[in-house]
């Protein structure tokens, strides 16, 4: 789809060759646009376009038209919308204080107010700019509030009942978690590289370079016809007019000022860290409601370690008494078998009594060892 600065749009099928002549960029960067980088994040100004490649929205802006890739994806509709919704208002008045061509084709001169107005109107890429960070930070503000949504019922219910699937879902739910977070790093570093150079910056000032470029050819040429007319008074006059057009070419409009970019991409940059910050507050939430449950998952293994001592000391005593009945079930002669039974039971009880004592001893130095909890 191409847009213009006035928000005439249109359908138009464009080979790469097509795509290099139009906006004068090398080969390479059409292929940052390419299926292979559909997920990174780069803005990148050359000498007559800037390449936009946010998340979905994938596009080649020059000072006087927009040419965007896949513009029917459900994804880049709200952006086309954004730009026919800003690209009027900001062309009503246009940058030389003219208003948009009207239905006969013809420009009307602005007030002088609506004039002053438009100095300090942002240019047409830097609209497009600003669209387009609009967009990405909103549709990642939603995929964040949409995590945040998610994210709370299905921790409640890992710390109530830790089952497989209760984990599987807090798994599916951290793989999103670093999806989104690296999806959201991207554009934040891309937009803190830019900021970091202003070079790069000015680069992006399209609309600046190319009122430069006109009014360096302009000066030229009123160089070249006044040194026409000069020729006959000297050739030392002649090279001295030319090299004083020159100069006042080549240092016109040298106005390196990039706030209002800086502060364009400021606004969004603070904006992307506070959507980092709330994914990061949602990852610090599973951790710690994983260490909750680490802790859980613990002292229920603790408790399974006590039971298991206890049964291992009870079982002890049993073996004692055990041992003691398996001895005297021998068949071997003896006088003490030769009785009455009268000394059956009391010796029984003895000897059960007897372990049963060495089991409350065993117990209480577990007890006082404290490898048995309260």
């Amino acid at each position: 789809m191409r847009l213009d600065r006035w928000s005439a749009s249109e359908i138009v099928e464009l080979d790469k060759a097509s795509i290099i002549r139009r906006a004068g960029l090398p080969p390479r960067d059409l292929r940052i646009l390419g299926p292979v980088f559909s997920r990174s994040s780069s803005i990148l100004a050359r000498e007559k376009a800037m390449v936009i490649n946010l998340e979905f929205i994938r596009a080649i802006v020059t000072a006087e038209e927009v040419l965007l890739l896949d513009p029917l994806m459900h994804e880049v509709l709200p952006f086309v919308d954004q730009l026919r919704q800003h690209l009027p208002l900001r062309s009503r008045v246009g940058e030389n204080g003219e208003c948009a061509p009207d239905g006969n084709g013809e420009k009307q001169k602005g007030s002088l107010n609506e004039a002053t107005g438009a100095e300090h109107e942002l240019p047409f890429e830097f609209h497009v700019l600003e669209v387009a960070l609009e967009v990405v930070c909103s549709s990642l503000d939603l995929s964040v509030s949409d995590l945040e949504r998610h994210a709370t019922p299905v921790l409640d219910e890992l710390t109530k009942n830790v089952s497989t699937r209760n984990l599987e879902r807090v798994r599916n739910l951290k793989s999103h978690l670093t999806r989104l977070l690296a999806r959201v790093q991207k554009v934040r570093d891309e937009i803190e590289h830019l900021l970091d150079d202003n070079e790069d910056m000015e680069h992006l000032y399209l609309t600046r370079k190319q009122v430069q470029n006109q009014q360096v050819e302009a000066l030229m040429s009123s160089a070249a016809s006044n040194s026409i007319v000069l020729a006959g008074t000297g050739v030392p006059r002649l090279n001295s007019s030319f090299r004083r057009s020159l100069s006042i070419a080549t240092s016109m409009h040298l106005d390196n000022d990039v706030e209002d970019l800086e502060m364009l991409l400021e606004a969004y940059f603070m904006q992307l860290d506070g959507i980092r910050n709330r994914i990061l507050s949602v990852r610090e939430y599973i951790d710690d409601t994983e260490d909750y449950v680490n802790i859980q998952l613990d002292n229920q293994r603790n408790e399974l370690i006590q039971l298991q001592l206890t049964l291992t000391i009870a079982s002890f005593g049993i073996a004692a008494n055990t041992f003691i009945a398996g001895a005297f079930a021998m068949n071997i002669p003896g006088s003490l078998f030769n009785t009455d039974g009268s000394l059956f039971w009391p010796f029984v009880g003895s000897t059960s009594s007897g372990c049963f004592v060495i089991t409350v001893l065993l117990l209480g130095y577990a007890w006082w060892k404290k490898l048995l909890g309260p």
